[in-house]
């Protein structure tokens, strides 16, 4: 709906309608500061899409759009990132809207997948399992000198498969070029996802000594010493001595 100011600040798409002349709506997906993300499915094909609305005042002259598009097309072979199809252009209350087309990945948010869980929290083992999964497609992302820079649990996509963990990331930062500390910084917001995902402060003091070594009770300055890597903290997880 409009904000006071003209503004779109909202799009409450419903089930059915037609985007574009080409996407039938499905559900929403999601939602944030820069607009929405909805389930579509192709008219022509019966493949399933994800489609993100932006709102126009966070999209000015396409930058957002322009600047997510060329970024997954950049990292279009690293496994964790979602695939970036092609942009449309849409009316809502008579105003273009930018939509962004990407393939449609089951699974769902990491916080709700926690609050599922048992007590919502995982397992250690089953948290380590999580935390390998998104080192190892960070590691990639990095690698091709690009970087995630707000890494968070409404910010992962993740489907458990047997004891592996199929994981995809979203909604990329997208100001600035990526510098050490921003890779860095994703390195310990990963590790903070591990501390969240055992049971938070609530449980950490219960924690074996092996997710103490890794978390460092979220001091920045230790956990970036001992993994300054996405390849440092990968190595790490698949060899350090599991004593619990």
């Amino acid at each position: 709906m409009p904000a006071p100011n003209g503004r779109i600040t909202e799009f409450n798409l419903q089930p059915g309608r037609v985007l574009a002349g080409k996407y039938v709506i499905q559900s929403k997906l999601g939602g944030g500061w820069e607009g929405e993300v909805y389930k579509v499915t192709e008219q022509r094909t019966g493949v399933h899409r994800a489609a993100k609305l932006f709102f126009p005042h966070r999209n000015e002259k396409d930058a957002a759009v322009t600047f997510y598009a060329k970024k997954l097309e950049h990292l279009r072979n690293c496994d964790i990132v979602i695939q970036y199809i092609h942009s449309e252009t849409i009316r809502h209350k008579r105003k273009p809207v930018t939509c962004l087309i990407s393939e449609y990945v089951e699974g769902e948010l990491l916080n709700e997948f926690i609050k599922r869980q048992p007590g919502k929290r995982l397992h250690q083992f089953e948290a380590l399992h999580l935390i390998y999964s998104l080192a190892v497609g960070l590691e990639q992302v990095h690698l091709a000198r690009e970087y995630h820079g707000d890494l968070h649990d409404q910010n992962v996509l993740v489907r458990r498969t047997g004891i592996f963990f199929d994981v995809k990331l979203v909604d990329f930062f997208h100001w600035g070029k990526p510098t050490k500390a921003h890779l860095v910084d994703d390195v310990v917001d990963l590790v903070r996802l591990l501390y969240d995902a055992v049971g938070g402060q609530k449980w950490y003091a219960k924690q074996p000594q092996d997710i103490k070594d890794i978390c460092k009770g979220l001091r920045k300055q230790l956990i970036a010493k001992q993994f300054p890597t996405a390849r440092h903290l990968r190595e790490y997880l698949e060899k350090f001595d599991w004593s619990s």
